[in-house]
């Protein structure tokens, strides 16, 4: 199985050269003989309040395989829609395929009966039908539009919208972001095997597609600098944890295809501009498992919009999001071309694309850069490693099921979310987020592998490969919501943690150790200030989605920093924010890496 998934990996690695695709014109326009040919490279822009979409089966053809794809309109991405804040818009979708479908309108505040959540807000949209979504638009900004059924995304049914700030609103919001050209860089990534059976193989091997593991020749060069004992105990350390230092992410370029705006690096993307012109780029995570590092060399970026909320620039030269995170950030180019890098996380891979004076332009192509191991601060935060409790990586669960001191044997928190708030506190401790740590009796079971009992609680950390790199590189501290976005000056009134949770051995991902299909609803009130506190007590970064809501980031101080609809949490990483439900219903609450949330990392949000 790895053979032939290395195999692949060099043939795409063919394509990012296009030495293979010049040797293959055959397979190169094999899809054009077929009648509907998927459209990619570039989206048809539809936008007024009324829109017809179309979801269907159209073949697809990114590495010389053809492939069915699940498309909108025929396209990947999906159109683009370009609508108006303050209108109301109706949207019908039809589904002309053999199965059920939905679309959900990622980051838009709407009635719950619009959000699009099978199962949750809505049943479905059935073979032949067609379901009329119907909302006004409340906001502004750079968002998405998905599928929310099966593994319909990944297989390309993703598109960007676009909300216009409306006409006379005044003259912050307009005048704050003006630029000479306008593009959405939609990211994504695309697989020629069935998801279901990638997914099928993660659960029997969850490091198949894992290339980058600990090698004989690694061993020999931590030798050279830390000696023959140390790095022999380096690898009796995770050896003894059953666990990889490389394990960055599920999926990489073994089995991965990068896309930017629908186009492998070959393609090879292109937005044109006119020397002296500002450009906007609307950068939009659409992969279904893909971390990527973003950035432009030679050019610096202004960041001015996190979420489709605007927020005070930052210059950087780059910044990593995961999926369904969108930043928007404006440039200038100064030379003929620029390439628009973005590697995804295991260094395995890269969409590409290219700023050009003209068609046809490129720029040179950076190397990937070198794979970093995990560092003990990402597996177990800032605990004391020389006094490090095994029992706390979740190795013996049954030994500290009683979890000494914590006194929590009585309460089955994993069905519910730790509420603080019943624990008798004072009135004012809620100034500041809890930095307690409580671990649900549920998190000592077989779908928990480890625990944080220390966790760290920065957010100026960029993240694993990107620490010191030499480049300024965007972090969650560096984000400031313009003012007047963060309207709800209230404090908490009550505190609700939850932990993010996971077994790798058995690829099982959960809340408080508990998968979807165990859990119950978490209970929000109408109006309530809530806290909610997440803690990622596993080795991956999960990109957090609170469905019908906003979430206000906070620091370790209780100070308000950023609105977001997407919050990435790191490894051994405590984040909290503040969120007010402000609708009625059932809301979807999971991480968006989309087997993450298959596999269980999934919450549902009742608002009463």
């Amino acid at each position: 199985m790895k053979t032939f998934s290395a195999t692949r990996r060099h043939f795409v690695q063919g394509l990012v050269a296009g030495g293979v695709l010049a040797s293959f014109p055959a397979l190169l326009h094999a899809g054009g003989r077929l009648e509907n040919q998927t459209h990619t490279g570039t989206a048809p822009v539809l936008s007024g309040q009324s829109i017809d979409l179309v979801v269907a089966e159209t073949p697809v053809n990114f590495t010389g395989v053809i492939r069915m794809a699940t498309t909108i309109n025929g396209s990947i991405p999906a159109p683009t829609l370009r609508l108006r804040e303050g209108d109301e818009v109706t949207i019908r979708v039809t589904n002309r395929l053999k199965v059920p479908t939905s679309i959900h309108w990622h980051g838009i505040i709407l009635p719950f009966q619009m959000d699009g959540v099978p199962g949750i807000s809505f049943r479905g949209i059935a073979p032949g039908e067609t379901f009329v979504y119907r909302f006004k638009l409340q906001q502004s900004g750079t968002y998405w539009y998905h599928s929310h059924s099966g593994f319909q995304e990944m297989t390309g049914m993703y598109g960007a919208l676009i909300v216009e700030p409306r006409e006379g609103r005044g003259s912050r919001e307009g005048d704050r972001i003006r630029a000479d050209r306008d593009y959405v860089v939609q990211l994504s990534d695309w697989t020629d095997e069935d998801p279901m059976s990638v997914f099928a193989k993660l659960k029997v091997q969850s490091d198949v597609y894992n290339f980058n593991q600990p090698t004989v020749g690694d061993f020999f060069r931590d030798v050279s600098t830390q000696g023959f004992s140390g790095a022999l105990d380096k690898r009796q350390m995770w050896n003894q944890m059953r666990m990889s230092p490389t394990d960055l992410a599920d999926l990489s370029a073994a089995t991965l295809t990068y896309l930017m705006n629908g186009r492998t690096p070959a393609g090879n993307w292109t937005g044109l501009f006119t020397p002296g012109e500002r450009v906007r780029l609307r950068f939009i995570n659409a992969a279904s498992n893909s971390f990527y590092d973003v950035r432009i060399p030679g050019l610096t970026m202004a960041v001015v919009q996190a979420d489709g909320q605007n927020i005070e620039p930052v210059e950087v030269d780059e910044f990593r999001f995961g999926p369904g995170e969108t930043y928007d950030v404006l440039v200038e180019p100064k030379d003929e071309a620029h390439t628009i890098f973005a590697q995804s996380m295991e260094r395995t891979g890269f969409a590409r694309g290219t700023l050009a004076v003209g068609d046809g332009l490129s720029a040179p192509v950076p190397a990937l850069d070198p794979v970093e191991w995990l560092t003990m601060a990402d597996m177990m935060g800032q605990m004391d490693h020389g006094k490090m409790d095994r029992g706390a990586m979740g190795h013996d669960a049954a030994q500290n099921k009683d979890h000494a001191g914590m006194e929590h044997g009585s309460m089955h928190h994993g069905s519910m979310a730790m509420d603080h708030s019943q624990h008798g506190m004072p009135q004012n401790s809620l100034a500041k987020p809890s930095q307690t740590v409580n671990h649900a009796r549920t998190e000592y079971g077989p779908s928990v592998d480890m625990r944080v009992d220390m966790p760290r609680t920065n957010l100026d950390d960029p993240g694993i490969g990107l620490r010191n790199n030499g480049r300024r590189v965007l972090t969650l501290a560096d984000l400031r919501s313009q003012e007047g976005v963060l309207n709800d000056s209230r404090s908490a009134v009550r505190e609700i943690e939850l932990h993010l949770t996971g077994n790798m051995e058995r690829y099982s991902w959960s809340f408080d150790g508990l998968e979807f299909g165990k859990s119950t609803p978490v209970a929000m009130k109408h109006g309530e200030r809530v806290r909610v506190i997440l803690q990622n007590d596993t080795m991956m970064t999960h990109p957090m989605h609170l469905h019908g809501m906003w979430s206000d980031l906070e620091d370790d101080q209780g100070s308000l920093r950023v609105r977001r609809h997407t919050i990435p949490v790191q490894p051994a990483q405590r984040i909290s924010f503040l969120t007010t439900p402000h609708d009625l219903g059932r809301w979807a609450w999971h991480c968006h890496l989309l087997f993450h949330m298959d596999a269980g990392m999934f919450r549902e949000v009742v608002v009463s």
